[in-house]
């Protein structure tokens, strides 16, 4: 597969839709346009708690911090990934590369299944496990070993004092894996040989045989900190969510409906197992309860298939308007192009 090195592309979307409120369990467009903000989204808020105009400037500061975090990320972000590879001394160096002996056996009997001339859909389902939600897959992913010494290493790297990106506006804390250096060695290979094989038999109609891209990162959750996940969608065409472990009580994971087809306020649910991985698509509504004691680690991976955004952005429903930008990507590319990009937005 070519790599397009420099070229990366985000729809114009970026900079106006998706932002998260946390205070209102809200997401809201920004055009930087206080009057028309208000225009907009003044009574909304008002009905989610936002009633004083105190709260709501603090509304308009948060977007506005938001606002100038997403214009500054891909040079912020090549900025921490060169400090980063200069200055961090990683306690356990061998994770950076992927080998079959990080894999559970049982993930790797899947995909050599898949990748089979013989491999189809309903042999690939009667192996693993299917969750109530609809087309939602679960099967251990890594050993408990690998889950451990890679805890070991995001708590080395979080307790130094290197810059860090965070994964997202729903998620203060955890790491973006790209930034730490385990896309080129591991993710993209994990993606590639791995993943993408169950996602072709799993997910075909919407692009699981052509992930060409993605973004990776850990998600925490504890005391103090982040507790739970809003009900959400990915920007992603398949997603990977990876419990890696710790001790902690509750936090249930749940899915509602598809975004594009809501149909009932009905829920399912499903408890996460160290190890074990639930594959599902992007634009599959859940959330997370909170913990209630202890604390957890997710490795989640947002897996894009450029064929299937180009034509249209699962961010703002259109066709995307492409504009270039510097550093990160968001599974976009020009027409006819093939990449192998990681995302860092």
């Amino acid at each position: 597969m070519k790599r397009m090195m420099g070229e990366f592309f985000v729809c114009s979307c970026f900079l106006t839709n998706n932002y998260f409120l946390k205070e209102y369990k809200c997401h809201v467009t920004y055009h930087s346009d206080e009057h028309r903000f208000s225009e907009e989204w003044r009574d909304t808020l008002f009905d989610k708690g936002c009633k004083t105009d105190k709260q709501f400037e603090e509304v308009l500061r948060k977007l506005e911090v938001e606002l100038n975090r997403r214009k500054n990320l891909g040079p912020y972000s090549i900025k921490r990934r060169r400090e980063v590879a200069s200055r961090y001394k990683p306690l356990h160096r061998h994770l950076y590369k992927l080998e079959d002996k990080f894999l559970s056996p049982k993930f790797q009997e899947l995909v050599e299944y898949a990748r089979s001339h013989h491999a189809t859909k309903e042999g690939l389902v009667k192996a693993i496990s299917s969750e109530a939600a609809e087309r939602v897959y679960s099967f251990p992913v890594f050993t408990k070993d690998f889950c451990r010494e890679l805890i070991e290493e995001l708590i080395h790297f979080e307790q130094s004092d290197l810059p860090k990106g965070r994964p997202n506006t729903m998620n203060n804390y955890g790491i973006l894996l790209n930034e730490l250096g385990f896309d080129d060695e591991f993710l993209t290979p994990l993606r590639e040989r791995y993943l993408t094989p169950l996602s072709r038999l799993l997910f075909p109609t919407e692009g699981g045989g052509d992930l060409d891209s993605h973004k990776a990162f850990v998600v925490t959750y504890k005391m103090e900190e982040d507790l739970d996940l809003n009900y959400h969608y990915d920007n992603a065409e398949v997603t990977l969510n990876v419990s890696l472990g710790m001790e902690f009580i509750d936090g249930v994971l749940y899915f509602g409906d598809m975004r594009t087809e809501p149909r009932r306020e009905k829920y399912t649910k499903y408890v996460h197992k160290p190890t074990v991985g639930l594959l599902h698509r992007g634009q599959h509504m859940h959330g997370a309860m909170p913990i209630s004691d202890g604390e957890r680690y997710n490795l989640i991976i947002w897996m894009r298939s450029s064929k299937v955004r180009n034509k249209f952005c699962p961010m703002c429903d259109q066709e995307p308007e492409l504009v270039k930008s510097v550093g990160y990507g968001d599974g976009y590319t020009r027409k006819e192009e093939l990449v192998d990009v990681c995302s860092t937005l």
